[in-house]
């Protein structure tokens, strides 16, 4: 058995939220491996929806760009859901411009979203972080199990393709290895919900002509209410590549490839129209949490720690954002910044948020075309066209919650964190459909175009920022980086002059995390307790912050450690 030293971070599993792991670790030069037992990724195209929060990330790391050039269907291409009977029926009602994948500013958001396959954005992200020097990918690698003590683990792993074994040694292990996640099982963390909400298949084929078949117009996705073959399709790749999801699946019903064909062709009601299936991909859809998120230096993100339905387009994009958090906590961690409360702090910020999302993904779930059904929907009668327009006005109030989420995508916050630092204000009732921006702690950042035409994030630091009004009293920055300096915390101090900064923030100075949600935010710098416990280290006084006074008992030096991280942009 060859014996390797590894890198600090294994991380099992190159999907989305793995790969987003990777970067994070990456971009912070923290050395991991990075493993995956099939020999690429992206084998099944199930999301389709790059919400407008994991494109903002991908600013972050630079490579949104690629992304919108990756697009198979060009980014201008209009992001419309039609419901009709069929492709070749009547059409019952038509949201625009669904999750916000329009191009242009907006001023809530630095990137618009995106409909692309996953496999797609897999591409980019993998691309990206094999241009990372410290992070090493290996395909056809199977993690065996683990041990781990106060000092690390070690990891026995396996390469499929030749099954040789290796030992690897490092300081955490994460699992982002799926719903069938061995980490998962090996941490003793049991999956709890509600499994089986209902059968579904994912068919990818290949149609020529189909666009122009019908009389619907261009649209990402197109669903079916009949009450045969209750449906989604949609175009999903260049090629005339589509998917086909029928909603109405008997529990022992099998679809080989000729049945799918048949399927669509009844679904559709285009009898003649040349259809390849190229694969069929069977999944339940479920609203499972696991009972835990980590064991000691064992971690799970993404679909290993929570499984909800597709409708909405979460899934991929809470993966996404699980990486982020947990990859910037362990980065400071091993740089000496960060402390173990902000590990801990992982999953005390991510369930709640996880459980809020999953609520929605249920709320949509049970609202499919096999409910908006109605007998007499098809009928080409007085009667027939009454109901359609009925049935119409019903699927735009009942879908809104599905198509216009961006309360949702960014609308969700820290609330109760250990590592966020209350100002005493009460918190906004979430809401799917409208975002309201706040400074309030623990939510993320206000969104603003600066006017030189640059978004305010691409100005925060890879490390806290402390954002300062145009108005803001030089002394106290003063303070802060001399503050950040004694607990070796990397600031930035930001101060743009644009007056609208101050209005929508609330206060003169925000400090802002690397994950852009908002630590703290006060009228004068309350000594270094902020940065103590936004970063999860040990804080001197536990006196309670005044509301947006920021004002705290003094903290003695003596519980303040300095390290060896300079402040400033970068850790």
């Amino acid at each position: 058995m060859e014996t390797r030293q590894a890198p600090r971070i294994l991380i099992v599993g190159a999907g989305p939220a793995g790969l987003a792991l990777a970067i994070e670790l990456g971009q912070r030069d923290i050395p991991c491996l990075l493993i995956e037992r099939n020999d690429r990724v992206g084998y099944a195209p199930r999301a389709k929806t790059t919400n407008v929060r994991t494109r903002e990330h991908l600013r972050r790391w630079g490579i949104a760009d690629k992304l919108r050039a990756a697009s198979p269907l060009g980014v201008d291409y209009p992001s419309n859901i039609v419901f009709c009977t069929r492709l070749n029926g009547p059409a019952l009602a038509r949201i625009e411009n669904a999750m916000y994948c329009a191009p242009g500013k907006n001023p809530l958001y630095s990137e618009h979203a995106q409909w692309i396959p996953q496999y797609s954005v897999e591409e980019v992200m993998r691309a990206h972080v094999q241009t990372l020097p410290c992070v090493e990918l290996r395909f056809s690698t199977e993690l065996l199990g683990f041990t781990q003590d106060d000092r690390g683990v070690v990891a026995q792993l396996k390469n499929l393709a030749d099954g040789t074994s290796l030992e690897v040694a490092c300081d955490y292990l994460v699992g982002a290895d799926g719903a069938r996640s061995t980490v998962r099982t090996a941490i003793g963390a049991k999956m709890h919900g509600t499994y089986g909400l209902s059968r579904n298949y994912n068919v990818v084929f290949r149609a020529p002509g189909l666009a122009q078949a019908h009389a619907h117009g261009p649209a990402i996705m197109y669903w079916q209410i009949n009450g045969d073959a209750p449906s989604l399709i949609g175009p999903m790749d260049s090629g005339d590549k589509w998917f086909f999801m029928p909603t109405q699946m008997a529990s022992d019903q099998k679809l080989n490839n000729d049945e799918a064909a048949a399927l669509i062709r009844k679904a559709t009601g285009l009898a003649d129209q040349a259809i390849e299936v190229l694969s069929t991909d069977e999944w339940v859809a479920s609203r499972l949490i696991a009972d835990k998120y980590s064991d000691r230096r064992a971690f799970l993100i993404g679909d290993a720690c929570h499984l909800h339905p597709p409708f909405g387009g979460y899934g991929m994009n809470m993966g996404v954002a699980d990486g982020v958090d947990l990859g910037w906590k362990i980065a400071a961690v091993l740089q000496g910044w960060g402390g173990r409360a902000l590990l801990d702090s992982y999953e005390q910020e991510r369930r709640p948020v996880h459980d809020f999302v999953m609520d929605e993904a249920v709320a949509n779930h049970s609202v499919l075309g096999n409910q908006l059904w109605q007998e007499g929907l098809e009928d080409a009668t007085d009667a027939g066209t009454r109901l359609r327009s009925e049935v119409g006005k019903r699927i735009a109030v009942a879908k809104l919650r599905e198509f216009n989420t961006l309360g949702v995508v960014l609308g969700y916050r820290y609330d109760g964190s250990p590592v966020i630092v209350p100002d005493g204000t009460e918190a906004p009732a979430h809401d799917f459909l409208n975002y309201v921006p706040t400074a309030r702690p623990g939510a993320l950042a206000p969104h603003a175009w600066l006017h030189d035409g640059s978004s305010l994030y691409d100005h925060f630091g890879r490390g806290f920022t402390l954002l300062a009004s145009h108005d803001a009293d030089a002394a106290v920055l003063a303070q802060a980086e001399a503050a950040a300096r004694m607990t070796g915390v990397p600031l930035k101090v930001l101060q743009p002059q644009e007056r609208v900064i101050k209005q929508l923030y609330e206060a003169r100075y925000t400090l802002i995390r690397p994950d852009q949600h908002v630590a703290w935010r006060g009228d004068a710098w309350p000594v270094g307790d902020v940065l103590l416990t936004a970063t999860g280290q040990p804080v001197a006084s536990s006196a309670p912050q005044h509301k947006r006074t920021g004002k705290a008992t003094p903290m003695s030096n003596d519980f303040i450690t300095p390290f060896e991280t300079a402040t400033g942009d970068t850790p």
